[in-house]
């Protein structure tokens, strides 16, 4: 016989609010429909049909927010709902991150599923062979394609799209899980180079792996501190115990707890000390999925990581909270500094993006910390126009591809080198390419520009005049490695057009390096000539062109450009949208 020892509490039922769920329940019902695909479509309908559901999910979901935005927040109600008890967070902020979120990923499936003239899509025809084996060359033989990769595409999704919504640390974790998952096996799926990417996807899961177990240690110290899993009731007891002057006893508890769960999400956004997975993964992964990986991951953790900085480190004791804030001042000079100097020594593209990402989480978290007025404005703005230029600048890295001896379209030509002369070869690519990158930039005229200073100024507004000051001039450093990549495709020739006793090739040499006259004279007469910058040195170059896209790449790279120069020229109204809208 069973004792019972507490007082039976009348059970209520939650109340589930559907319609604001809906957006997250499409993606992941389509996610869910999209394996029945690969269990029961023919294998020659399989890649159009999950291309079509993808597509549709996402567009769905994208109308739906849009119709909770004007029926919810239309009339100026810009009060939250919690559609699961306390578990879900259904506010202006959540809205507007989640239709970031399906944007930014729209434009990176229109990358994805872009096969390109060469027919093949970036994706290894079976992930699980062994590279280099008979199998996996059997599978290649056949033609097979790896249309797995759509469910897991809509499963990160729907683990996005509710991180930033999490109202509670267990639906947070669960969250994170579910977007980290489908990444770590989509990084290993690369069709070619097929060892360095599961490489990558080896150290992103280690690595993401201590960044969970972090995350959930955090989890644990908040609940001891609080005796609550909720956002709310954390703060409630943070603000209680900073009123009764209790802090003190529970201060360094509610500190660590913070940290670790800090530490979690900063791992997501690319923060220094957690940025050591990032020029990796984003080297290895597969381009498309790179572009949607720096733009949609970076997006839901910034949204989580606001949510926590406004829930738990505001609401804890003035003490606290000065410490909290000074820590994450750190952690944001550090990313800026690392990420800008370290990008400047890069000599792969996908890796100097890679440094520029984190570069530019640090901006963001400048942004952040400024806790001024329009911060979350300016939060949303820089988002929307870093994930739109990195999906679209991660679009052109898919179409520069090597060329082999028959003319065959091998992979992307990744070491910067060889995208020398490539506003020779394709003016129209490079100038799209060189417009990405002046708006990492933050060049006047751009939507980066723009993006950068709303961020500054929420700095200074918030009396954060060092972070600002720090960003400026990391940003003007940034510029360097930027405008590195236009002087290469403008100013140098195509490897295979220069002679080595040409004059271009001298023109091209490393002078501040004596060493380099002995591998020039040293060269066989008639070769092509190295492409020579300042940190390149690259003797061999194969043939690059730029490959023919097959419609949908291109109109997300002209999508992605298009913005940025409307951003740039006219920010007025999308800005005053996002004040309104978010209530600041």
């Amino acid at each position: 016989m069973i004792t019972q020892v507490l007082p039976e509490a009348p059970f209520e039922a939650p109340q589930i609010m559907w319609s604001v769920l809906s957006p997250v329940l499409i993606v992941a019902g389509a996610g869910v429909f999209s394996v029945l695909i690969e269990a029961f479509v023919p294998a020659k309908f399989r890649r159009a049909t999950q291309i079509a559901v993808v597509l549709l999910a996402q567009v769905a979901a994208l109308l739906t927010l849009i119709w909770l935005g004007v029926r919810h927040f239309g009339s100026g109600n810009l009060g939250p709902a919690l559609p699961v008890n306390q578990a879900i967070h259904f506010d202006s902020w959540t809205l507007a991150i989640q239709v970031l979120l399906i944007v930014c990923s729209l434009l990176a499936t229109l990358v994805l599923i872009d096969r390109t003239s060469a027919r093949l899509d970036p994706f290894a025809p079976t992930a699980a062979a062994v590279p280099g084996s008979q199998y996996e060359e059997l599978a290649r033989t056949k033609g097979l394609q790896q249309t797995e990769v759509f469910p897991l595409m809509l499963f990160a999704i729907t683990g996005m799209m509710v991180f930033p919504a999490a109202g509670d640390l267990v639906t947070m974790f669960v969250a994170l899980e579910v977007l980290s998952l489908p990444l770590y096996v989509l990084t290993a799926m690369a069709r070619r180079r097929r060892l360095l990417s599961q490489e990558a996807a080896l150290k992103y899961f280690v690595l993401g792996s201590f960044a969970s177990a972090l995350f959930l240690f955090g989890g644990a110290l908040l609940y001891g501190y609080s005796g609550s899993v909720t956002l709310i009731g954390i703060a409630q007891a943070a603000s209680a115990h900073a009123q009764s002057g209790q802090s003190a006893e529970f201060g360094l508890l509610l500190i660590m707890g913070i940290v670790l769960l800090l530490a979690g999400v900063l791992f997501k956004i690319g923060a220094v000390p957690f940025q050591a997975w990032t020029p990796d993964v984003y080297q290895g992964a597969p381009t498309a999925i790179t572009g949607f990986m720096a733009a949609c991951t970076k997006i839901a953790a910034v949204g989580l990581f606001l949510r926590l900085v406004i829930y738990l480190v505001l609401n804890s004791s003035e003490e606290v909270s000065h410490a909290l804030q000074r820590g994450l001042w750190v952690v944001a000079i550090a990313t800026m500094i690392v990420g800008t100097i370290v990008g400047l020594t890069q000599t792969d593209m996908k890796r100097m993006l890679a440094y520029s990402s984190i570069a530019h989480a640090g901006f963001l978290l400048v942004a952040i910390l400024g806790l001024a007025d329009y911060t979350l404005s300016a939060v949303f703005f820089y988002l929307l126009v870093y994930g739109v230029s990195t999906v679209g600048a991660f679009g052109v890295v898919t179409l520069v591809r090597e060329i082999g001896p028959e003319g065959e379209i091998l992979g992307e030509a990744t070491h910067i080198g060889q995208w020398a002369g490539l506003g020779k070869r394709s003016p129209f690519i490079a100038g799209i390419f060189s417009l990405f990158l002046l708006s990492f930039a933050g060049v006047p005229l751009t939507a980066g520009f723009i993006a950068k200073y709303s961020a500054f100024s929420s700095a200074f507004a918030g009396g954060n005049e060092v972070l600002a000051f720090v960003g400026v001039g990391a940003s003007a450093i940034s510029l360097f490695f930027y405008i590195r990549v236009m002087v290469l495709m403008y100013f140098v020739a195509p490897a295979e057009d220069r002679n080595i006793s040409g004059e271009s090739t001298q023109s091209g040499r490393n002078l501040a390096d004596p060493a380099e006259d002995d591998v020039v004279s040293s060269a066989p007469e008639g070769e092509n000539a190295a492409v020579r910058t300042s940190v390149v040195v690259l003797e061999t170059a194969p043939h690059v062109a730029v490959v023919k896209a097959e419609g949908t790449a291109y109109a997300a790279i002209l999508l992605s450009a298009g913005f940025v120069l409307w951003a740039g020229l006219f920010p007025a109204p999308l800005l005053e949208l996002l004040v309104n809208f978010l209530g600041f």
